[in-house]
């Protein structure tokens, strides 16, 4: 009777959440007014355009295809291995803009002669480089994947482009690259500092620039999105520490910052949002569950689970030794990174292809030596991952 009585109120709990939770706005979400970065800079560089998008079925890539859009390029070019989200972000940008001339690409980055039919044939002089793993617990757990995909892939995505000649190429990084603690963010720096070494080439005439983006809101596998699902599902809404904070931005914000990087960018630079201030993530969790129309505490338990390897309690948009300086948008800034030379850059390549395939140790070793700012958990217990991700699922 009790387990009744029970069940009966959390299922009334989780309609009343179902009801109002569909209900929350992202904006509302952010804590400062949404920066709208459209300008007639970003229609002067992409209309008429043949532009390529890896990643393009996912948060990112599939709205700066949607973006792109309006600014009337000769030619969009998806790319994505995720043969579903292709299809949707294909079938939907046909619908909404009919007769647009669309290729949707089924190919994997790391795939260097699948890439290079691809660029011989449809001749992009614009790519933006969204594909990516990004989920630091994931990544934890499977290092070589993070190598594979996020630096090797983004090298081979890079090399075609530049031999195709490819006018402009824009990376997209993250804030976890800054001081890393997790494999993700340690992946992504080595991506950032190959790409830079590129510009350094003589005989490079691609531009090639990189984004670090906060956690971008209501994205796949993102927090919001999260919570919203334990709030339906009546609790409880877990966060892993009470001081937990992050930056964030809207993914509008986040793909048009990609597509203003493009047009601005000179070649080498990192560019940064102005994302206003950290917030912090057990604030957001009251929040969703107060626009959901219940209490913290009451209706819905909110539960500390602990720091996650690899997670930071406050991420950091530039390091000690890294200078900003302003560009012509007040809300970009450009972050001077220091660079690495074409010999230390290709002595990093040799070190993580050859760990790829090996143990977690190797890898964490190898990223050790080729990020000397990383700093791993080296108390993180993969069999702990596997018990928080099958709980999650």
């Amino acid at each position: 009777m009790q387990i009744g009585r029970f069940l009966s109120r959390r299922t009334a709990r989780s309609a009343k959440s179902r009801a109002a939770g569909g209900s929350i706005d992202v904006l509302d979400l952010l804590g400062r007014p949404a920066v709208d970065l459209d300008t007639p800079e970003l229609q002067r560089f992409l209309a008429g355009k043949r532009i390529l998008v890896t990643g393009a079925g996912g948060s990112i890539g599939s709205e700066i295809c949607r973006q792109a859009m309006k600014f009337c390029p000769r030619r969009l070019i998806l790319i994505d291995r995720a043969e579903n989200a292709l299809f949707e972000i294909d079938r939907e940008l046909n619908h909404r803009w009919v007769g647009a001339d669309v290729a949707a690409c089924v190919a994997d980055i790391a795939d260097e002669p699948r890439l290079q039919s691809i660029f011989a044939a449809e001749r992009p002089q614009v790519v933006f480089h969204c594909a990516a793993h990004k989920h630091v617990p994931m990544m934890e757990l499977n290092p070589g994947e993070a190598i594979k995909n996020n630096v090797l892939g983004t090298r081979m995505v890079a090399d075609v482009a530049m031999a195709a000649g490819v006018a402009a190429f824009v990376m997209v990084s993250t804030d976890k690259a800054v001081n890393p603690t997790s494999v993700m963010g340690a992946a992504k720096r080595c991506a950032e500092l190959y790409i830079q070494s590129l510009s350094d080439r003589e005989d490079c005439r691609t531009r090639f620039v990189a984004v670090r983006f906060g956690n971008v809101l209501a994205s796949s596998g993102s927090v919001v999105p999260i919570f919203r699902k334990q709030i339906e599902a009546g609790g409880p809404v877990t966060v892993t520490h009470p001081e937990m904070r992050r930056y964030f931005m809207t993914i509008p914000e986040a793909s048009q910052l990609v597509m203003q990087a493009g047009a601005i960018g000179q070649g080498g630079e990192i560019f940064v949002l102005d994302m206003g201030e950290p917030v912090r993530i057990l604030d957001l969790a009251h929040e969703m569950i107060r626009r959901s129309g219940l209490v913290a505490g009451k209706d819905i338990e909110v539960r500390i689970t602990g720091i996650r390897p690899g997670e930071k309690l406050y991420e950091e948009l530039a390091g000690p030794t890294e200078k900003t300086r302003p560009t012509s948008h007040a809300k970009i800034r450009v972050w001077q990174l220091p660079t690495a030379t074409a010999r230390q850059v290709e002595q990093m390549l040799e070190v993580l292809s050859s760990v790829s395939q090996q143990g977690r140790e190797q890898i964490i070793d190898a990223l050790r030596r080729c990020v000397p700012e990383y700093q791993p958990e080296v108390s993180a217990a993969p069999m702990r991952l596997v018990t928080e991700i099958a709980e999650a699922a």
